[in-house]
């Protein structure tokens, strides 16, 4: 057995049923027990994204955590993610997706409640959050091998999967077939821009996602829906096959090689999982650092980002997809996406993913660099913070010269061993969650009362 069958081996049993019914039921636990908060208090977080208060303590504003969040969420895995998903597991890998992301709202909005309930300050005075904190500060001292267990597995997520090697890969393989760079070129070039950024720290990290992130998102969003707008005609039954390839295997159509159910599920959901990390604990670690002394309204700015990155982002690139045709070549991950873009605008398509692709992968980089510092420093203190960055630089250098299918398979299993501790802890703790969601709505609820009867007064 080579390293790539043992490697793929060990992924189907981490991401086995027991996971993917973990995650999806921490999500349905959480719809149930909050009124499924992800429906009917989704226009109220949206607001909240541009009109929180930003009254409470923290290193960075809402909107800042949440773009620092998205940067770690909104890259390879809405463009090469969504393509490998549909490329293994049809047009229903896309419906799982979506199964995966409605449930994942009612988790991050979970994730972010518990992250600023139990964050702490270190020794420099910066706020650490995430599921290492709640789960000493919410469960006790004795889970503490489960919060360590999280924070060695999210140092290995940021150096090993999604933080580096994933993101630079995709990198330097567009930026070699739009523009012929060597990758090891690209990848020195791209280690230099990371490392001028880190080493500044979180405000110079959330500055250029702030930046980069809304102008890409919005600019990638338009051409999409460019792309939609063109095969307008066939999106009724695009919605039709990718139903019923939910439920039902694919056959074989020109370069598809046809699914099975079991191969739509878990594609869908493990891909929706990797591009929107609902579950995984990640976002959390972001959300702790946001000003606010509501947990509940970081909550529901931290739950627009699964909706802005899967049902929204991740929807889009999927219907190109499938409305232009290319799910049935032979091409897979960003190579499927370019040729659709190119389907439809055969001179500007593939150049502007090319750069949506390179701005997308390198704020990844950035934002998976902080989670894997804030763990590192729950491990070994703030004094092992600029050994961590070197490090993680580094990996973005050695993430330039591995093969991609190593790259993914690689960051599959360590995706999956974050997520479980995390799971286990908000599962522990929904009740906390629940309580705090209470006390914020009667919080809004009371201050609306009294404006109004301040208003009839005057």
């Amino acid at each position: 057995m080579n390293l790539i069958d043992l490697l793929g081996s060990l992924n189907s049993f981490v991401w086995g049923p027991p996971l993917l019914i973990l995650l999806v039921g921490t999500g349905i636990l959480f719809s149930i027990k909050l009124g499924f908060i992800q429906v009917s208090k989704l226009p109220t977080a949206i607001k909240l994204i541009f009109k929180a208060e930003n009254s409470g303590s923290g290193d960075i504003t809402s909107f800042s955590a949440l773009c620092t969040a998205l940067a770690a969420t909104v890259g390879t895995g809405n463009i090469v993610g969504v393509a490998t998903a549909i490329s293994a597991g049809g047009p229903g890998a896309l419906f799982w997706m979506w199964i995966a992301a409605f449930f994942g709202m009612a988790t991050k909005y979970a994730e972010g409640v518990l992250a600023i309930k139990y964050r702490v300050k270190d020794d420099n005075g910066q706020i650490s959050g995430g599921p290492m904190y709640y789960i000493i500060n919410g469960m006790g001292e004795k889970y503490r091998p489960l919060a360590i267990f999280f924070a060695i597995s999210g140092i290995l997520v940021a150096l090993f999967g999604i933080g580096t090697f994933t993101q630079v890969n995709s990198i330097t393989s567009s930026i070699n077939g739009s523009f012929g760079v060597e990758p090891i070129i690209t990848g020195i070039v791209l280690t230099l821009l990371v490392a001028v950024v880190i080493f500044r720290g979180l405000e110079s990290i959330s500055m250029v996602a702030s930046k980069i992130v809304p102008t890409m998102a919005i600019t990638y969003i338009s051409i999409c829906l460019f792309i939609c707008i063109v095969f307008i005609d066939q999106i009724p039954s695009t919605f039709i096959l990718i139903i019923n390839s939910a439920f039902s295997p694919t056959a074989a159509i020109g370069g598809f090689l046809g699914s099975t159910v079991s191969m739509a599920i878990r594609n869908g959901i493990a891909r929706g999982v990797f591009s929107n990390e609902s579950g995984l604990g990640s976002a959390p670690i972001a959300a702790a650092a946001a000003k606010t002394k509501w947990p509940a309204e970081q909550g529901l700015i931290s739950m627009t980002g699964t909706f802005i990155d899967s049902l929204i982002i991740c929807s889009l690139t999927g219907f190109s997809l499938i409305l232009s045709g290319v799910w049935q070549s032979n091409l897979n991950g960003a190579l499927m996406t370019q040729e659709a873009f190119k389907s439809v605008l055969p001179t500007f398509g593939p150049l502007f993913l090319t750069i949506s692709l390179s701005l997308f992968a390198f704020t990844t980089i950035l934002g998976w660099c902080y989670y894997g510092e804030r763990c590192y420093e729950f491990l070994f203190g703030v004094n092992g913070i600029k050994l961590y960055r070197v490090i993680f630089v580094f990996m973005v250098l050695l993430g330039s010269l591995l093969k991609l299918e190593v790259v993914w398979i690689l960051a599959d299993i360590v995706n999956g061993l974050m997520a479980i501790p995390n799971l286990i802890a908000l599962i522990a703790l929904y009740p906390i969650v629940v309580s705090e969601t209470k006390l914020y709505f009667d919080h809004i609820e009371s201050n609306f009362k009294r404006t109004k009867v301040n208003t009839v007064i005057e």
